[in-house]
């Protein structure tokens, strides 16, 4: 599943797709906070604003849940009733099938009473589980951990090197877009038209937007390879010799066995090629690769 898009803003705002904000929960209206990060001075990302229905000081006390439950009436309830005794809050949550007809699995995001808790809800339900109590009959299992997003927040920098800037205040998106202006325009201005990455984490329920810098030269390549082991290799071999960064990869099968769909954006900008360089370029040296390596769009988005 493809979990990111490129969007150009317009004026200080930025348009996210409804297929990522809803399924983020970032909806028109509702309460969304916002963080600013600056990353580090190698590479070709710049600024990056984490948004999130959650206030930032509750992210250290977020957990991932996963209940595994069996498919029968009530197990749903029974799961909800075992965290809510507990003093857990169940935040945003998603249920699907597993194995078909036999098992739920539950994810949820949701917030403890205070860190480290999981580790002591597991003993009291392995407890219940030994006695065959009937409150937990229904869930086969839960596994607990600690939201990745609280990690954003746990040093002044984050392990990709980048640090925070400013935690805004709360706001809201309106008609799809989310307007920087107000709080985060002294500092990201000029922006008007520029390419922004927008990337969506469905675990943690955040979405991300990251500006690239200046000098960064994006070009989005789409190519049919073949559908074999190797065939990413070779294809990505090419770029990798005319010294282009990627930002982003994806893939997905045409004709299984045959054929696969490869696109990619990367960033020219350090490269010791222009554009037409690339363009004019890639047929050529994709074909003495082993198979079938075909263009079928490049395009400069900057």
């Amino acid at each position: 599943m493809k979990i990111w898009e490129f969007a150009k803003v317009n004026g200080s705002t930025i348009k996210v797709d409804s297929w990522m904000s809803d399924a983020m929960g970032l909806v028109d209206g509702g309460c969304v906070y916002s963080t600013l990060f600056k990353h580090p001075a190698a590479g070709p990302k710049d600024y990056e604003i984490i948004l999130s229905m959650f206030p930032q000081e509750n992210y250290r006390t977020l957990t991932q849940i996963v209940m595994y439950l069996d498919d029968v009436p009530g197990s749903s309830a029974q799961a909800a009733s075992f965290l809510a005794s507990r003093g857990i809050n169940i935040l945003n949550s998603v249920s699907l099938n597993g194995i078909s007809e036999t098992v739920i699995i539950w994810k949820l995001m949701a917030d403890m009473n205070f860190a480290g808790e999981g580790d002591i809800v597991m003993e009291a339900f392995e407890s219940l589980r030994a006695k065959n109590d009937p409150s937990v009959s229904k869930i086969r299992r839960i596994d607990f951990t600690p939201a990745e997003i609280g990690r954003l927040f746990k040093s002044e920098k984050t392990e990709d090197g980048k640090h925070e800037i400013r935690r805004g205040y709360p706001s809201s998106i309106s008609n799809g877009c989310f307007d920087i202006a107000d709080q985060y325009g002294d500092i990201l201005s000029g922006i008007d038209g520029k390419n922004v990455l927008i990337t969506m984490d469905a675990d943690s329920w955040i979405l991300s937007i990251t500006f690239f810098k200046p000098d960064t030269h994006l070009v989005k390549l789409g190519m049919e390879i073949p559908d074999c082991p190797g065939g990413i290799t070779q294809a990505l071999s090419v770029l990798a010799q005319w010294n282009v960064n990627l930002i982003s990869v994806f893939s997905k099968v045409k004709i299984c066995y045959e054929t696969m769909y490869l696109e990619v954006v990367m960033d020219i900008g350090k490269s010791d090629k222009s554009f037409r360089e690339i363009c004019d370029g890639l047929n050529p040296a994709m074909s003495i690769l082993n198979g079938v390596f075909l263009v079928k769009e490049i395009t400069e988005l900057s």
